[in-house]
C-alpha cells in the first residue's frame, strides 16, 4: 500500500504561490497579446477596415467613360454619343429570376420577345457578365426601376451614354462598331470596367484598332445605403474622363452620297485628294447598321449578314482582292514609254494575235485596225497591250505596277488590309517554283492572271498618275503626309497618259457614259471588266456565255479608276463592283463615277439625280434594309424561337467573321483555277478583256 504524504503549511503556501505566479504571468501574457493584437488593428490596419466599414455603408460603382467622338474634316460627327438610359441584370447578383423579369416586364413594358431574348441571354452568360434587360428607356419608367431597386436585386439601372452613328450603314467599314466585353476579355485582364453595365469597347475597324484614344478614364458613382441596400443619399462623384475626340480626312457627305449611290451594287469606292493623298471617302457596300452591333445584335439578324451573298460584314475597300482588269492598260502604257517604245508605233489589230502554240483575243472580235497608244488606251485594245508587253517583257512593267501603288501595304489604321500581287518572272519561281511564261505575260497585261489589287490601291494608282508623285493615303488628319516624292516617271510620258484617260472619256473611248453634264468640266478615266470563272475550250467554241445568262457569283466585274477635273486634277476615284456584268447602266461604274465627280463639283445638281434612282432600286438604304431582314424573318418561319433573338456576343468582328473567310477562300480558289487555266493554254486573254461590257 502507498504511504500517504501529509503536506505542511509552508508546502501548501508555496505551492498556492507557483500557480499563481504562473497564472497572473499567464494573464499578463494574454493581456499583451490582445493590447498587440489591438494596437495593430487600430494603427496599422487602420485604413484597410476603414475601407471595409466604407464599403458596407457605401456603394461604389464605376461609370463607363465617354468615347471620344469620330469627325470627318469639317467636324462633323461620324460616331458620337447619346444619353441612354439602360437596364441590366447581373446574374450573380439575382435571387428570383421568374419575380424580377415580371415585375421588370411590368415596369418597362418588356414584350414576350424581349422576355425569351433576356432568359436565354441569362442563361448563357458568365455570373459577371452584365445581361442588357433594355436600353433606351424613358425617363419615366427608369424612374420607377430606380425606386423599385430594393425589390430588384442584381437589376442595375444605369444612366450613362451609347454609340451612337448618325449615318448607318454608310460608314460601317469606316468607323467599325462597339460592342460588350466577352467573358473571355475579363478573364484575361480583370479589368473592373469591362464587366461595368453601359460599358462598351472597340470590336472592329477604327473603334478597335483606336481603342486606347477613344476610351477615355472611368469615373465612380457612391450613394450611402443601409444594410439591405436601400438608397440613403447620393455622396460626391468622381466624374469619368472623355476619350479623345479623333478628326478623319473623310468628307462624310460625300462618304453617305457614294453609299446609297452604289445602289443595290455589292462593291466599294474610294476617292482621293491629288494634292495631299487624304481619303475623302472609303465606301464598302452593302453594309451593316453598326448601331445595331452597338445595342446588341441578336442570332437572327448575324445569321442574315453572314449568309448574304453580298458579303455585307465584309470591308470590300480594303479586304476584296480583284483582277484589276483593264484600268491597268495607262499603267502599262507608262511601263512602255519607260521601256523606250515609241507611243506613236501602230500596232495592227485583227482581233486575235497567234503566239507559238497560243491564240489571243482581243473584246472587239473584228479588230481595231492599225492603233497607236493613245487609241490603244482610249478603245482598250487588248491586241495592242498583248504585242507591246510581249516586246519589253512583263518584268519591264512590274516596277512601274509597284511606284504606282499596285501590291503596296498603306500605313492605316486597319488590321485587315490585303494588298494583292504585283508577279514578275522572280516571284512565280519564288512562289510556283516555275519560269514565266508568254501567256503570263499576255493575261497580266490585261489585268488578269496573277495581278491582283484591292479598291485602295486602284484609287492610289490614279492619284499618282494625276499628281506624278508618289502620294501616301492618310485617314487621320494629324498623320497626313504632304511632303510626297516626285514619281520616277518622266512628266512628259505622264503627260501622255493623261492624254490617253482622257480621250477614254471624252474622245471615243469606252467611257463616254462617265462624261459630266456640268459645263466646262471633264474627267479623265479607265474602264476595266475581269473575268471571275473558268471559260472551257466547250464554251469558247460554242460563244462565251454573256453575263445576263450567269448567276451572280458567276458574273464579271467591273471597274473604274479617273481623276479630274483634268486641266487641274484635284480628285481620284477607285469603284469596283463585284459581278456588276454591266447590266444596268445607273448602276454601271462609268454613270456612278460620274455622278461622284457632280457631288464633289455640284452637289445640288448630283442629289437631283440620285432622288430620281433611288426609288427604282427599292427606295434608300434604311428601307432597303428593312424590306431585306423583314423578308429573311419570314423565310425563317417567324416568331422566331428563343436562339434567334438571343444576342450574339460570341461573334468576332465582323471583319474576322466567317462569312468573310469563306468568301476570302472562294476567291482565292477562283484566282487560283484561273491561273491553272492558263497554264493550260487557257486564261481570260484567250477570249479578251471583255472591257466595254454593255451587252
Amino acid at each position: 500500500m502507498r504511504q500517504q504524504r501529509i503536506a505542511t503549511e509552508a508546502q501548501q503556501g508555496y505551492t498556492f504561490s507557483r500557480r499563481a505566479w504562473l497564472l497572473g504571468t499567464a494573464q499578463l501574457g494574454v493581456g499583451a497579446l490582445l493590447i498587440g493584437r489591438m494596437g495593430w488593428l487600430s494603427i496599422a490596419e487602420n485604413e484597410h477596415y476603414n475601407l471595409l466599414s466604407e464599403s458596407n455603408r457605401v456603394n461604389l460603382t464605376l461609370i463607363p467613360p465617354r468615347r471620344g467622338w469620330i469627325v470627318d474634316r469639317h467636324g462633323r460627327p461620324i460616331a458620337d454619343n447619346r444619353t441612354d438610359f439602360r437596364v441590366d441584370i447581373i446574374p450573380d447578383r439575382l435571387r428570383d429570376e421568374d419575380k424580377t423579369l415580371a415585375l421588370l416586364q411590368q415596369l418597362l413594358a418588356l414584350t414576350p420577345e424581349d422576355l425569351l431574348r433576356i432568359r436565354a441571354d441569362l442563361k448563357k452568360a458568365a455570373g459577371f457578365q452584365p445581361v442588357q434587360v433594355a436600353h433606351n428607356v424613358d425617363w419615366e419608367r427608369f424612374a420607377a426601376v430606380q425606386v423599385r431597386q430594393p425589390e430588384l436585386p442584381g437589376v442595375a439601372p444605369t444612366r450613362g451614354f451609347a454609340r451612337n452613328y448618325p449615318a448607318g450603314a454608310a460608314v460601317a467599314h469606316l468607323t467599325g462598331y462597339v460592342g460588350a466585353a466577352t467573358a473571355e476579355q475579363f478573364k484575361e485582364t480583370k479589368e473592373q470596367l469591362l464587366v461595368t453595365p453601359g460599358f462598351k469597347l472597340g470590336k472592329d475597324g477604327l473603334e478597335k484598332t483606336m481603342e486606347t484614344e477613344l476610351r477615355g478614364q472611368a469615373g465612380a458613382k457612391r450613394v450611402e445605403v443601409t444594410a439591405r441596400g436601400k438608397l440613403v443619399a447620393e455622396l460626391a462623384t468622381r466624374p469619368d474622363v472623355p476619350g479623345q475626340t479623333q478628326r478623319l480626312t473623310i468628307d462624310v457627305g460625300l462618304q453617305e452620297y457614294i453609299a446609297r449611290r452604289l445602289g443595290t451594287n455589292s462593291g466599294s469606292a474610294v476617292v482621293i485628294d491629288t494634292l495631299t493623298g487624304e481619303i475623302l471617302a472609303m465606301v464598302s457596300m452593302p453594309a451593316y447598321d453598326p448601331n445595331s452591333f452597338s445595342d446588341g445584335i441578336s442570332h437572327l439578324e448575324w445569321k442574315m449578314l453572314s449568309d448574304d451573298d453580298h458579303v455585307p460584314l465584309m470591308n470590300k475597300v480594303l479586304q476584296g482582292l480583284y483582277p484589276p482588269g483593264s484600268t491597268v492598260k495607262p499603267m502599262n502604257a507608262l511601263a512602255l514609254l519607260e521601256a523606250g517604245v515609241d507611243p506613236n508605233a501602230s500596232v495592227s489589230c485583227s482581233g486575235a494575235l497567234r503566239v507559238g502554240s497560243g491564240v489571243f483575243h482581243c473584246w472587239k472580235r473584228g479588230g481595231h485596225g492599225g492603233i497607236n497608244m493613245r487609241r490603244a488606251v482610249a478603245q482598250s485594245c487588248d491586241i495592242y497591250f498583248y504585242e507591246m508587253a510581249r516586246r519589253v517583257g512583263y518584268d519591264a512593267i512590274a516596277p512601274v505596277a509597284r511606284s504606282l501603288g499596285l501590291g503596296e501595304k498603306f500605313d492605316l489604321p486597319y488590321n485587315s488590309q490585303r494588298y494583292g500581287t504585283v508577279p514578275d518572272s522572280a516571284w512565280k519561281l519564288k512562289k510556283y517554283k516555275d519560269d514565266w511564261t508568254v501567256a503570263d505575260t499576255m493575261n497580266a497585261s490585261i489585268g488578269q492572271g496573277y495581278v491582283l489589287a484591292n479598291p485602295l490601291q486602284l484609287a492610289v494608282m490614279a492619284a499618282r498618275i494625276a499628281s506624278g508623285r508618289a502620294l501616301q493615303p492618310s485617314l487621320l488628319v494629324n498623320k497626313v503626309r504632304r511632303d510626297a516624292p516626285l514619281l520616277s516617271s518622266s512628266a512628259e510620258n505622264l503627260a501622255r497618259i493623261r492624254d490617253a484617260m482622257f480621250a477614254v472619256v471624252n474622245d471615243g473611248g469606252t467611257a463616254g457614259m462617265s462624261r459630266l453634264q456640268i459645263p466646262g468640266m471633264t474627267i479623265s478615266a479607265k474602264t476595266g471588266t475581269a473575268q471571275v470563272r473558268r471559260i472551257t475550250m466547250a464554251e469558247r467554241a460554242g460563244g462565251v456565255l454573256n453575263n445576263r445568262q450567269l448567276p451572280f457569283k458567276l458574273r464579271d466585274h467591273a471597274l473604274f479608276i479617273a481623276f479630274g477635273p483634268t486641266e487641274n486634277p484635284r480628285y481620284a476615284v477607285g469603284i469596283v463592283l463585284e459581278h456588276n456584268g454591266h447590266l444596268i447602266q445607273n448602276l454601271d461604274t462609268p454613270m456612278i463615277a460620274r455622278d461622284i465627280f457632280t457631288y464633289l463639283l455640284d452637289r445640288d445638281r448630283a442629289l437631283k439625280s440620285l432622288a430620281e434612282y433611288e426609288p427604282t432600286w427599292g427606295g434608300d438604304i434604311r428601307t432597303r434594309m428593312a424590306a431585306t431582314a423583314e423578308a429573311y424573318r419570314v423565310a425563317e418561319n417567324a416568331p422566331p424561337p428563343v436562339q434567334a433573338v438571343a444576342t450574339e456576343t460570341d461573334a468576332p468582328g465582323a471583319t474576322d467573321a466567317p462569312a468573310v473567310e469563306r468568301a476570302t477562300d472562294a476567291s482565292n480558289a477562283s484566282q487560283e483555277a484561273v491561273v491553272g487555266d492558263i497554264a493550260n493554254g487557257a486564261g481570260p486573254a484567250s477570249v479578251g478583256s471583255h472591257d466595254p461590257g454593255f451587252e
